[in-house]
């Protein structure tokens, strides 16, 4: 009997899979789900209970939080990503973890096929398709969903023909959590204005007020908040996050550009990681010179881009976090910021690497490195190409 691994989520797709890869087409099915922050102990023990009722020959549970951290989040920080200026990759950069993740799996059991619950309309499909065939060259990609391009209806019927008993329910608004964000889609989110309406964010409002909150940077990344300091970055990242997040903070509408070509509007909601990245840019702009923020500028947006797009594994990728990484040496200090419902602001850093130093002079006041001699030299060397191309182009024109 042919096996195949199977991306299973427990919901409406995946359940359909499962049957019919066991049941019409007679594979052996290892269901595997790639927990990237999203899930809760109890929500992980129900849907493993949900895919063996589904009939599955094995379930495994992969925890990919801190590799996820390691291989994606941390490039992103240390890029400050934000797409489009807005979004921080909460959807994309999780599956990028996940894909490797199940193509990883796909070897631990020798399968002869990987199969996952992607429509032909998103993103996702060209994802992990991608990864696969680079991953795991050879090995069949079953797409049930996309290819006999099935209807909500359809999979529901079918399912309750084979006796399954699961809430058919659609519910009002899409939710995708992760610990990098949560992405938000409904009614709203299909047309090109509207808002999300109150009740369809997940993180409530519940904090009113204003909060002080210290996050500490060690060579870029987020090692404490407060006074607490965590053995790995992810765990300060969930930590924030329960502190920021009852403030409503980092609710938006990404509008962007698929891969297959359309663009899409979606919600979401990041407090930690949108703070985080404010916060870390804010400590940077301190410490890195002038063409260091230049060129991380120009290397992350392309790296936020192509990320997007699922070429986590072009070999550009380990260039560019080669170039991250190195600029991040000096990137270590305390910021500080101030929470209120909807909102945050970055009030300052404090950092023994900070170039606004005032042994060498203070911005609009004085200055103690140089004399005004020094700078009326230098400003005439430094403008001196475009005075002579002035001149020349004045009287190769007649003086005119």
């Amino acid at each position: 009997m042919k096996k195949v691994v199977l991306g299973f989520s427990g919901g409406l797709d995946t359940s359909y899979c499962v049957k019919y890869l066991t049941e019409e087409k007679g594979y052996e099915v290892h269901s595997v789900i790639v927990n990237t922050g999203g899930f809760s102990e109890e929500e992980l023990a129900e849907i493993e209970k949900r895919a063996y009722n589904l009939g599955v020959k094995s379930h495994k549970t992969v925890n990919a939080v801190r590799s996820y951290y390691d291989s994606v989040i941390k490039y992103l920080i240390f890029g400050n990503v934000l797409k489009n200026n807005t979004y921080p990759l909460s959807v994309s950069a999780e599956r990028m973890s996940q894909a490797l993740a199940i193509g990883e799996y796909v070897r631990e059991v020798g399968a002869d096929a990987v199969a996952h619950g992607s429509t032909g309309a998103g993103n996702d499909q060209v994802r992990f398709d991608m990864i696969f065939n680079i991953m795991i060259p050879g090995v069949e990609i079953i797409t049930p969903i996309r290819d006999m391009k099935l209807s909500r209806e359809a999979e529901i019927s079918y399912l309750k023909e084979k006796g399954v008993e699961m809430n058919f329910e659609k519910a009002a608004y899409s939710i995708n959590k992760g610990m990098w964000g949560t992405s938000v889609g409904g009614k709203e989110t299909l047309t090109s204005n509207g808002f999300l309406p109150e009740e369809a964010w997940p993180t409530q409002l519940t904090k009113e007020g204003t909060e002080q909150v210290k996050l500490k940077f060690v060579k870029g990344e987020l090692t404490g908040v407060n006074d607490k300091t965590f053995a790995h970055p992810s765990e300060a990242i969930q930590y924030l996050q329960t502190i920021a997040g009852p403030f409503a903070i980092g609710r938006d509408i990404h509008v962007g550009d698929t891969i297959i070509g359309i663009k899409g509007r979606v919600g979401f909601e990041a407090a930690a990681p949108v703070i985080i990245i404010k916060a870390h840019h804010a400590l940077e702009k301190h410490v890195l010179t002038k063409w260091q923020l230049s060129w991380k500028d120009q290397l992350a947006a392309f790296y936020g881009n192509w990320m997007h797009e699922g070429q986590i594994m072009d070999p550009v990728m380990r260039d560019i976090e080669a170039f991250l990484q190195h600029s991040q040496e000096n990137v270590t200090g305390e910021v500080f910021v101030t929470l209120q419902p909807y909102r945050f602001q970055v009030t300052g850093i404090e950092s023994a690497y900070d170039l606004m130093s005032s042994k060498f002079g203070k911005y609009g006041e004085m200055n103690n490195g140089w004399s005004g001699e020094d700078v009326r030299g230098f400003s005439k060397i430094f403008g001196n190409q475009t005075m002579i191309w002035h001149q020349v182009t004045e009287s190769a024109n007649g003086g005119k």
